[in-house]
């Protein structure tokens, strides 16, 4: 079953279908990100055979000019988020990559890491201000699905509200890797000095460059 399949089939449902209609009259009424075609470029971008690494987000970036539909990313000529930067910083320490110029992780999309976040949308200015609205349902069924894939895949867990779905990972195909989250507050409460890059590539026999974002 691929995430088109399982988009289609979560539509159907009536949590789905309530989501839907509180969507219509946010991105009518309110200003919304991502923009309403890029809630699911996840999903586009990232094939479910070819995900190899899942990147768990809590929602968008609720500050204008940032979501773009990809957890922790940004727009090329967007100013890298401090998160971000510190992911990049973690890279670099680990695996000896540059930081690179852009915060567009586009390219890892398409190399099959699969950045999700677990609510795909938010109101300008307030955080989780799409919390409890029908969207972890989906992402969970997300999550659920790729849980029985037979390919190897990597599920990085950074800080509380990730983590809490390593309950739903049981699959021993798969390698769930856990820490702080990469934020200022978070980040030298255990992401700093994680290792876990280079353990997911190890994981999954890439080379270092699979985690180079290019400029």
């Amino acid at each position: 079953m691929n995430f088109k399949d399982i988009i289609e089939e979560e539509k159907k449902k009536d949590y789905f279908k309530e989501l839907e209609s509180f969507l219509k009259e946010e991105y009518h009424n309110k200003t919304i990100y991502p923009k309403y075609e890029d809630i699911y470029k996840a999903f586009d971008l990232t094939p479910i055979e070819q995900v190899k690494v899942v990147l768990i987000g809590q929602d968008p970036y609720f500050t204008p000019g940032l979501a773009m539909g990809l957890s922790f990313s940004v727009n090329d000529g967007v100013k890298i988020p401090k998160s971000l930067m510190n992911i990049y910083k973690e890279i670099k320490n680990e695996l000896g990559l540059e930081i690179p110029k852009t915060g567009n992780l586009t390219n890892l999309a398409k190399k099959g890491v699969l950045l999700l976040n677990l609510i795909l949308t938010v109101e300008e200015g307030k955080a989780l201000s799409h919390q409890n609205k029908g969207w972890e349902i989906f992402t969970r069924r997300i999550i659920e699905e790729l849980n029985k894939r037979d390919q190897k895949i990597v599920f990085l867990l950074f800080g509380s509200s990730a983590r809490q779905i390593s309950k739903y990972l049981n699959n021993p195909n798969h390698l769930v890797l856990e820490t702080s989250h990469p934020s200022p507050l978070g980040a030298y409460k255990g992401f700093f000095g994680s290792g876990v890059f280079k353990k997911s590539i190890e994981y999954l026999g890439e080379k270092e460059t699979f985690w180079r974002i290019e400029n």
